[in-house]
């Protein structure tokens, strides 16, 4: 199936966009890095909390202001129609980075015993980094879902206009009228 250049943008545009997003999820996220590891850092170190503990709490805290900036900054133009589920989702995916980061801050220090606090800061460096990736796919394919592109109007108001129409927009449009008979065809067998 044929597909015209204006229907689709370029690869190239596609990978700016990208980046550009890449970027504004870095930055949020990094902020709740920050939040993070300072929450972290003072669970263990002033409160004496343990490290799971302070991982969950941290991580938690992370988690609420990082739902802010993604919501209200980067994903500002992506559907808000289902807040609910929006935020439902958010929340699911956020749980299960949490579980990815709190698991492997736990396999360090249960099973390979090393629990000094910058082990653990570690640790913790690790698991947030592979949380990242998931969290970063997850939220932009599921969570901030979005809006769909309006179709392409083509106004002819004027002879010229239609005498303009380009070859290949409409070896295109037979090409697709084809495929739709070829399709149909197959199911009617």
């Amino acid at each position: 199936m044929a597909t015209t250049a204006a229907s689709k943008p370029p690869l190239v545009q596609k990978l700016r966009g990208l980046t550009g997003e890449v970027v504004k999820f870095g930055i949020v996220g990094l902020s709740g890095v920050v939040i993070n590891f300072a929450v972290f850092w003072v669970c263990i170190n002033g409160l004496g909390l343990a490290s799971l503990r302070s991982n969950i709490a941290a991580t938690v805290i992370a988690i609420a202001t990082n739902y802010l900036g993604y919501r209200y900054w980067l994903y500002r133009d992506r559907d808000a129609a289902s807040r609910k589920r929006e935020i439902t989702l958010f929340l699911v995916f956020s749980g299960i980075g949490m579980l990815i980061e709190t698991g492997v801050l736990a396999f360090t220090v249960y099973v390979l015993h090393l629990d000094s606090h910058y082990e653990q800061l570690g640790a913790k460096v690790i698991g947030l980094a592979v949380a990242t990736v998931f969290r970063f796919v997850s939220y932009r394919t599921w969570v901030f879902t979005a809006l769909p592109e309006p179709e392409p109007v083509a106004i002819a108001s004027t002879a010229d206009a239609a005498d303009a129409t380009d070859g290949r927009e409409l070896a295109a449009q037979a090409e697709l009228m084809l495929v739709t008979e070829q399709i149909r065809y197959a199911k009617a067998e």
